[in-house]
């Protein structure tokens, strides 16, 4: 085995466990709150994801860029949210009654140091590539493959592990499973490669000590363009995270559906997503040179309104094919995103502000994106589902609240199509190239060589 090949396989398990740590509660989480009580309380659990990704990837990032190497400090993000995940599961294993306000709050620092440690991932990942000689555009598709793998795989554990009545993805006990991934990651995440710090010089703007200057990427229209749509396409990515569990699962309470498959096994289904998204990632590299970001981001754009469109026409028994058809279009509306949007960031940027950029980029999807999209959607749904309703009345809301999320993801694709123009054909210059050049325009900042 080959040194470079070697370096794929290590690098491969390090994103297998990055994203089993999310696996474990990210779909199932919805479920245990409604069997406790908390289902008009979803919104906040996945909305505090977005709150937190505001400040807490730019923060870690910075710290990555100049003083923690990005090893140590995934390391530390894992301790630490593991750590607390932990005392989450150990306060729900104890209460008699799980109340909001001690879970959201011990929930809510884990996420806030497992959040950075996504951008923190990509970057030991692309540092390790950039140094061993490989194109990151090529090898990095599949590598990232093994993380969504690692998602499915603890899916599937929740799933069906513990007694019949009491699967692990309608307890606490996913909370453990998740920190027991992120202690993990902790070890692991030290065998990586050395990571660079960049310090600066002693005369460099505040700013550029504090690795700022990635903001500077707004100054560029393109990128600033894109910076806006992602956080509009943001706000799409956690809506199904928080409710199609619990929306598959209330078909049980309807007779016709009460025995099936799907409607008890909803993780399972809903893994066939993860499944998709291990093979549309491969195609990334293609796509991106066939089609250009702009292409990419548009597939993704209108496979979000077919993912949420098949959602509201299906059910788990005769409607189960529209279910299964939504699972299968995620993977382009995820992955032609989300790490497609990665990797144009990674190439437009200096490699001194990778990590900042890429907390950046966290901040406009799963920060602001994400925080107005999981609100709008707790709204929505408590509104149109109401408990005390008849379940027919319920099912009708469900449905209506999936096609209101369909028409908004049509709206901003539409949009996107028209404002955003794709000059990287033309060879318009990069806001990498655009970030050098405004070094010396009397900001502070110093030089960089490109």
């Amino acid at each position: 085995m080959t040194s470079q090949t070697m370096l794929k396989v290590r690098l491969s398990v390090l994103s297998f466990m990055e994203f089993a740590v999310w696996g474990a509660y990210l779909t199932s989480l919805g479920n245990f709150l409604f069997k406790n009580g908390l289902g008009d309380q979803i919104g906040w659990f996945y909305a505090i994801q977005g709150i937190v990704s505001l400040f807490m990837p730019t923060i870690v990032g910075i710290i990555a860029d100049r003083w923690i190497q990005a090893q140590k400090m995934l390391s530390i993000c894992h301790l630490i949210a593991g750590l607390f995940m932990l005392f989450a599961g150990l306060y729900c294993m104890s209460a008699g009654e799980v109340e909001f306000t001690p879970l959201f709050m011990l929930y809510t620092v884990s996420v806030a140091f497992f959040m950075p440690s996504i951008g923190l991932n990509n970057s030991v990942a692309f540092n390790a590539l950039t140094k061993n000689g490989l194109d990151t555009v090529k090898a990095f598709p599949p590598i990232r493959t093994f993380g969504t793998i690692g998602f499915i795989c603890a899916m599937l554990l929740v799933n069906f592990a513990g007694p019949a009545d009491a699967r692990f993805q309608t307890t606490y006990m996913q909370l453990f499973v998740s920190a027991a991934f992120s202690f993990i990651m902790m070890i692991y995440s030290l065998t990586m490669p050395v990571c660079p710090v960049s310090k600066g010089s002693a005369d460099s703007s505040l700013a550029e000590r504090l690795g700022l200057r990635a903001f500077s990427l707004f100054k560029d229209k393109k990128m600033a363009i894109f910076f806006i749509f992602s956080m509009m396409l943001g706000v799409s990515l956690q809506i199904t995270n928080g409710y199609a569990n619990p929306y598959i699962t209330f078909f049980k309470e309807m007779p016709q559906y009460a025995d099936a498959w799907a409607a008890r096994n909803a993780n399972a289904l809903i893994s066939l997503s993860q499944v998709s998204e291990t093979l549309c990632i491969l195609l990334i590299p293609f796509c991106l040179k066939r089609f250009g970001i702009k292409g990419v981001m548009l597939m993704s754009m209108f496979a979000w309104v077919m993912r949420f469109g098949f959602f509201g026409c299906g059910n788990p028994s005769s409607g189960l094919w529209l279910m299964v058809l939504s699972c299968i279009v995620y993977g382009i509306a995820f992955d032609f995103f989300n790490v497609s949007g990665g990797l144009y960031v990674d190439q437009k940027t200096d490699p001194s502000l990778r990590s900042s950029a890429q907390g950046l980029f966290m901040i406009m999807t799963n920060g602001f994106g994400a925080t107005i999209g999981t609100l709008c959607a707790m709204y929505i749904v408590n509104h149109n589902v109401v408990a005390t309703d008849p379940v027919e009345v319920q099912l009708e809301g469900w449905r209506a609240s999936w096609y209101i999320f369909a028409a908004y993801a049509l709206v901003v694709g539409v949009l996107f199509w028209v404002v955003f123009k794709d000059d990287d054909k033309n060879n318009a210059p990069s806001a990498k190239e655009v970030v050098s050049e405004e070094s010396t325009d009397g900001g502070g900042m110093t030089d960089v060589k490109i």
